[in-house]
């Protein structure tokens, strides 16, 4: 018979208040990476984060060892971190990792999509439309990925969406880019064409419009960086 043993008083652990507060600092900042409020060229201080969170530096440093872990920020000096630059390698594995499991997200999605959904999605929708009429990159960016991540939940698959946003981490800060190309126009199309996917339940036209915006971004990207 398996004896455990017991009464163990010597467990390394973290008080729960300061896992708590590096947790809520993580996912703000992430949060910030996502909508594109953080653009390649950017520098953000880790004590101008400590400031606005009105904390000490070591729980923002905690946070952000853990986003560049993740590829999403890069040490620029002792202090001060940025956007990693994407090589035309990095920038091409991630679009075709992106079409695979966005693409699944989407075929999902289709099928288990309900009428409040697509109202909701169909709101969204306009306004993107709206921001881009407006000249309002900020807003847009924000309702792009609050667009596709309101489709990919609908997928029910938290793992799946976690696998999205590791990706969206390193990608992301660089949709900042795409708005002199008049990509965020034809994106919005593809978005439409994946608002009629949904509404027909078709998962093949999910996913070949999910591809289509990943493809049509990735290639202004890659002239870009080039």
């Amino acid at each position: 018979m398996v004896e455990f043993a017991s009464n163990r008083t010597d467990l390394q652990v973290e008080p729960i208040a300061r896992i708590t507060l590096q947790q809520k600092i993580y996912r703000q900042v992430a949060d910030l990476i996502l909508n594109g409020e953080i653009a390649p060229g950017e520098l953000v201080t880790i004590q101008a984060l400590a400031d606005a969170f009105g904390v000490s530096t070591m729980p923002v440093r905690e946070a952000l060892i853990r986003l560049t872990a993740a590829g999403a920020l890069t040490m620029v000096t002792g202090r001060s971190m940025g956007i990693p630059r994407l090589s035309t390698d990095q920038l091409k594995d991630l679009r075709n990792v992106r079409m695979e499991v966005e693409g699944v997200a989407a075929g999902w999605a289709s099928a288990r999509i309900d009428a409040d959904q697509i109202k909701q999605i169909e709101t969204q929708c306009d306004a993107l439309k709206q921001a881009v009429a407006a000249g309002d990159i900020k807003a847009y960016l924000r309702l792009n990925r609050l667009f596709h991540f309101s489709v990919y939940e609908i997928a029910q698959s938290p793992t799946l969406v976690a696998l999205i946003e590791t990706l969206w981490l390193r990608i992301s800060p660089y949709f900042n880019l795409l708005h002199g190309s008049g990509n965020y126009i034809i994106s919005n199309e593809h978005h439409r064409e994946l608002l009629q996917a949904l509404k027909n339940g078709n998962p093949t036209s999910a996913r070949k419009a999910v591809h289509a915006d990943i493809q049509d971004a990735y290639a202004v990207l890659a002239e870009l960086l080039g």
